[in-house]
Formats: C-alpha cells, sequence, structure tokens
C-alpha cells in the first residue's frame, strides 16, 4: 500500500464570465484529453490501481505483515486515502462523497499526484500552444508555476513515499506510512531510481517527446535525460 501525495481535483466557476478559475483538480479525464499517450500508458501503472489496494482481502499478506486488518476497508481511512487517491480534501479532489462513475478520475494516484491541481495551468497549456503554433514564441515556464503547476517531483513523491519516521524527508508527519523498509527493504524508495523506471506495473507512465512550448525555469533536473530517450508520440 505505497503513499502519494494528496492534492486537489478541479472546476467550478470554469463558464461564468469575468470570474477567476479557482486552482482545482480536474481528474485524470480532463487531461487526457491533450495527453492521450501519457494518459494511457499511466493506466498500466501501479498508481492507476493505488486504490483498489485499500479494499478489503486486496494484499491482504502485505497488511497482515503491516499489522493491518486484510477483512477491513480503508477507502474511507483518512490516514490512507491521502496517498492513494487525486486531491484528497482540496477543492475538488476526492471525497467520500465522490461518486462511483467519478472514481476512475479521482480514486487514483492520477495526473495531478505530479502535476498539481490543473484547473489554472490546463487552460494556460492550451494558449500557450496556440501562441507556439502562430509563430508567437515560447511562454515562460514560470507562468505555469504562478498558476499552480508543480515541477518539483521529487518533493511529491517524497510526501508519500517517504512519509515515515527516519526517513530523512524533511516533510514527513503523521499519519505516517505503514509499509517502510523497516518491514520489508521492498518499500525502500529512492527517487532517481523510481522517476527512471516506466511503463506497465511501474510508477511512472512512459515519456513522449514535448515540444518546448514553454522555456525557463523551473526545469526538473531529470527532463534531459527522460526526454532523451522519450518515444514519438502517436
Amino acid at each position: 500500500m505505497k503513499s502519494i501525495l494528496p492534492i486537489g481535483v478541479a472546476l467550478a466557476i470554469l463558464f461564468v464570465p469575468g470570474l477567476a478559475r479557482s486552482q482545482e483538480f480536474e481528474g485524470v479525464s480532463v487531461c487526457r484529453k491533450c495527453h492521450i499517450d501519457q494518459a494511457e500508458s499511466w493506466a498500466q501503472t501501479s498508481h492507476a490501481k493505488a486504490f483498489e489496494s485499500l479494499k478489503p482481502k486486496v494484499k491482504a499478506d502485505a497488511k497482515q505483515k503491516g499489522k493491518l486488518d486484510p477483512n477491513k476497508d480503508y477507502t474511507a481511512d483518512a490516514a490512507c486515502v491521502g496517498c492513494h487517491t487525486t486531491g484528497f480534501g482540496k477543492p475538488g479532489g476526492f471525497s467520500a462523497a465522490t461518486p462511483a462513475a467519478e472514481h476512475k478520475n479521482f480514486a487514483v494516484v492520477g495526473c495531478e499526484s505530479c502535476h498539481g491541481a490543473g484547473a489554472k495551468f490546463r487552460v494556460e497549456h492550451g494558449n500557450a500552444e496556440e501562441r507556439w503554433k502562430t509563430g508567437k514564441g515560447e511562454t515562460a515556464r514560470e507562468t505555469l508555476v504562478k498558476l499552480g503547476q508543480n515541477f518539483d517531483y521529487k518533493t511529491a513523491c517524497a510526501t508519500c513515499h517517504l512519509n515515515y519516521e527516519g526517513s530523512g524527508f524533511t516533510g514527513a508527519h503523521p499519519p505516517f506510512k505503514v509499509f517502510t523498509p523497516a518491514l520489508d527493504p521492498k518499500y525502500a524508495f529512492d527517487y532517481d531510481k523510481e522517476v527512471l523506471r516506466s511503463g506497465p506495473g511501474t510508477g511512472v507512465h512512459e515519456h513522449f517527446k514535448l515540444k518546448n512550448v514553454f522555456i525557463g525555469e523551473p526545469v526538473p533536473a531529470i527532463r534531459g535525460q527522460l526526454q532523451a530517450d522519450a518515444k514519438d508520440p502517436d
């Protein structure tokens, strides 16, 4: 039962002229509209199935080893849900009231768990690409930061995967995760290794060549290496 950071999900005043769009989460289906290749690859990752491990009798042996009740339903347990969903406790994010039909968008560790609540920066992505296509140049990446996009992936991962005492992560806080390297070495998390593992069964979707619509800092340290091996989009 791996953890991942709590983040939010989306919508509200999108169609009300003159009102500012709030910084909310929108869910995987919205991201997928423009990032089909990434979304299809992500669907084969462990993060897409993170919520399943909270259900009764799923990963029973691991739960017993961690002194959890394998027959208990943890899908409403706040100590677990935050790292197995997108946007728990945040505007637009997953909650106990989220309809079952929307679980495919929010009862997952989705795009916005790493990249941030998308309601604001998603619009700028579209606007920036249009400017780029029409020869008006690139857009400063800091514009996206101001609109809520996250580029500090290492901290985003650590918020859940290293949220236990003694992990060395300064942001660790209760409720701490149960599944730690002390319980089983397989729960050790090394960001620099894990971020390079992509595709089915890993935590990260496959990477595809980007168009370089945005320029300037912040540029994730890992970007160059990921793009060097990235696939051409379909």
